[in-house]
């Protein structure tokens, strides 16, 4: 059986630096992660990083868009299983900020991919709604809840103001 190259293999150099790194990035700011303290959780040098990813930027890159895939993954789906498209776009919204609460990426996924050329959270929601300006536009808000929930806003509440959101 072949593993496809994004996928890291858990007890490897490099798929303990990918998961370190989802545990770092999920719950801090990129500039607050050190290159230390992402070795040191993986257990490796940090040497290991440049010679697996090049950088910081290049590890906290490949975790980005691993964790972002499996993100809009889940919000496609949610999307496309609606009856009609405002519902799909608030289900989307939800599945997604339950997605990212669940499993520990507040942080990581609360702000815009640093450095990308595109921004396929905003893409995905445009191409789900009636304009590209609200796609951007709630693309926005679901990322404000949350970076309000990594600051420690309650969850429930984030979600709830999600909800109200009409698309």
């Amino acid at each position: 059986m072949t593993m496809r190259e994004w996928i890291p293999i858990s007890t490897s150099p490099r798929g303990r630096l990918a998961l370190a790194a989802v545990r770092q990035f999920g719950t801090r700011s990129f500039d607050e992660v050190t290159v230390g303290a992402l070795a040191a959780d993986a257990g490796v040098t940090t040497g290991a990083i440049y010679h697996h990813f090049g950088s910081k930027l290049g590890l906290y890159e490949f975790v980005r868009a691993d964790v972002e895939r499996r993100l809009l993954d889940r919000m496609e789906g949610a999307a496309d299983a609606a009856a009609e498209p405002t519902a799909g776009v608030r289900s989307a919204l939800l599945v997604g900020f339950d997605f990212a609460v669940r499993e520990g990426f507040p942080r990581l996924l609360g702000t815009p991919p640093a450095g990308a050329e595109r921004d396929r959270l905003t893409e995905l929601l445009a191409a789900h709604s009636t304009s590209p300006l609200l796609g951007r536009v709630l693309a926005a808000a679901w990322r404000e809840a949350l970076a309000a929930v990594a600051d420690g806003a309650d969850s429930a509440q984030a979600r709830a103001a999600l909800a109200a959101i009409g698309p």
